[in-house]
């Protein structure tokens, strides 16, 4: 096939993601220099389209980049009122006291809020400072230098037959270079991914660890609904199958987010962590709140999930990681918002430096200082064990373990150095012959549903005439190694339905993959346990339209 050729637009700085991070630089580098040439390219359909977060927000981030944010409207307008803490059984709860927790655990001056919101109002303050956003661009590949930096990226390609040859009506997109290029992708981005491998920036460092987080949003009876309240459990339906937990949170308007996670390095590939969540609200607290009530909107994402000694390396010649490209949550807060954003503020005062110097296409060596040193670095060092003593020794004992940890960490010292994670999320899957099946219970149709009616509440869709997004490195492996090793755990994993495999009378199984339902949330990428799928962007514009997640 000839060389597609582009025309090619130059900027100072190429961000990729209209995320917390990606918005966050770009308005930051108009702040120190109005003249700055800065785009910000967005796979979502519109801003917000594509974001999925709890979310309670920690301020800090915004306080640091836009002191004036409540004056300006920014849609911060639900403080938490009461924070709750449940450990479940089955029919019954014990409520865990605040009072033994650390301070960092306290909610006390944080929003429950929609990050999609929030980031349609972060758009239009870059807007309005000369930051050209573009929406519906897919960027499908790093394109770089001669001396072997990343100068930039491929946006806009449409049109492509399923065998990845240009179609009738294909248009070749563009490439964007920058003296510098900021990856705000979200967990697990294919640009970074390629970025993190290229240059080996995860040397060293601890394999990342991921977990599935899925959220409906409920209109629920006026009577029941308790503004600013938010809540979290642990414990059932889980029990030792899997590590991970729930959160509700009341905002404004008779709704709340119900939202469940589960760690992806759980062993059993009978795991269905969709069927967990929809079980889950069947809890007699949760069926109580919700009955009545009607759900509006369901998505999926994974959440990094690593912490500190997870996180690779920032940088490389002309390009920095930002935010949960990177892996900045801080797991048992379960935040990552504000780490985001300050990390995009970090990234954009480094890159101003560089060019005011008359650099480019560098390493941005005081961006990784930044971010190690500072307010970031901080925050995950003092919850860096939680985790990793999580997968080691359970619920309970982690519970005290950690939370010693987290008491002494804010003191400046630890009982247990920084603990290792040991393997990454597709090699702790084990074989199917280890472990039964698990019976989960047909859903109501009322409380719980099953996914493919959740998925239609993603408003998730994809042009079927282009090529697969989700690439399988042998399409042989599902068939010939998953489904008698694993039991193909991608039936199950997958929170939007997409892997099939079909067993017709007298006819040889299939493997179907049905991309139309994705909502990228990137967990097949993650669980496979031959690491065999490969997500790649779709055209852009294509995937979840989440209206205020």
């Amino acid at each position: 096939m000839a060389e597609i050729e582009r025309e090619a637009m130059e900027y100072d700085v190429v961000i990729v993601g209209a995320g917390p991070a990606g918005l966050s630089a770009a308005i930051r580098l108009k702040q120190l220099d109005a003249d700055l040439d800065v785009v910000v390219l967005e796979k979502g359909s519109e801003v917000g389209a594509h974001i999925l977060s709890g979310a309670v927000l920690d301020p800090c981030g915004l306080d640091a980049l836009i002191p004036d944010w409540k004056e300006k409207g920014a849609p911060l307008n639900v403080p938490v009122e009461k924070d709750n803490f449940y450990m479940l059984g089955e029919a019954g709860k014990i409520r865990v006291p605040n009072w033994p927790m650390p301070k960092l655990m306290n909610n006390h001056g944080n929003y429950i809020v929609s990050m999609g919101n929030v980031c349609r109002w972060m758009a239009e303050q870059a807007e309005e400072m000369g930051v050209e956003i573009f929406p519906g661009m897919a960027c499908s590949e790093v394109v770089y230098g001669d001396k072997g930096e990343v100068k930039g990226v491929v946006a806009g390609e449409f049109g492509k037959n399923p065998d990845g040859t240009p179609g009738p009506g294909y248009e070749p997109g563009m490439e964007l270079h920058g003296k510098y290029v900021f990856l705000g992708e979200g967990v697990r981005g294919s640009l970074s991914k390629e970025v993190i491998a290229k240059y080996d920036l995860s040397a060293g460092k601890e394999p990342q660890k991921y977990g599935v987080g899925m959220k409906e949003i409920w209109e629920i009876d006026p009577a029941k609904h308790k503004e600013g309240t938010v809540t979290h459990t642990m414990g059932w339906p889980l029990g030792s199958n899997a590590g991970g937990g729930s959160f509700i949170y009341h905002l404004d308007n008779n709704q709340v987010y119900v939202g469940f996670v589960v760690h992806l390095n759980y062993k059993n590939p009978y795991l269905f962590p969709y069927m967990e969540f929809q079980r889950f609200k069947h809890h007699p607290m949760v069926a109580e709140l919700l009955e009545g009530g009607k759900r509006v909107a369901y998505g999926a994402r994974a959440i990094t999930e690593g912490g500190l000694q997870s996180m690779p390396k920032l940088v490389a010649p002309g390009v920095a990681l930002l935010g949960c490209s990177a892996g900045m949550v801080n797991v048992p807060r379960i935040k990552g918002n504000h780490n985001a954003m300050l990390s995009g503020k970090a990234a954009a005062e480094a890159a101003y430096d560089a060019i005011k110097a008359e650099r480019s296409g560098d390493e941005l060596s005081a961006y990784e200082t930044d971010v190690r040193d500072g307010a970031i670095g901080k925050d995950l060092k003092k919850v860096r064990n939680v985790k990793p003593m999580w997968s080691k020794w359970g619920l309970l004992p982690s519970l005290a373990l950690g939370g010693l940890d987290m008491w002494t960490n804010t003191a400046g010292f630890t009982f247990f150095g920084t603990l290792k994670h040991g393997k990454n999320d597709a090699e702790a899957t084990e074989e199917a012959s280890k472990h039964k099946p698990i019976d989960y219970p047909k859903p109501d149709g009322k409380l719980s549903f099953d996914r493919l009616t959740n998925v239609s509440f993603a408003m998730t869709n994809h042009e079927e005439s282009q090529p697969c997004h989700l690439q399988l490195a042998d399409p042989n492996i599902p068939l010939a190694v998953n489904l008698p090793k694993f039991a193909e755990p991608a039936q199950r994993y997958c929170p939007a339905g997409v892997y099939e495999v079909v067993e017709e009378e007298g006819k040889d199984a299939r493997f179907v993959i049905n991309f139309q339902n994705c909502v990228h949330c990137k967990t097949c990428d993650i669980k496979d346990p031959s690491q065999n799928i490969n997500w790649v962007t779709p055209q852009g514009g294509d995937g979840p339209n989440y209206p205020n997640m």
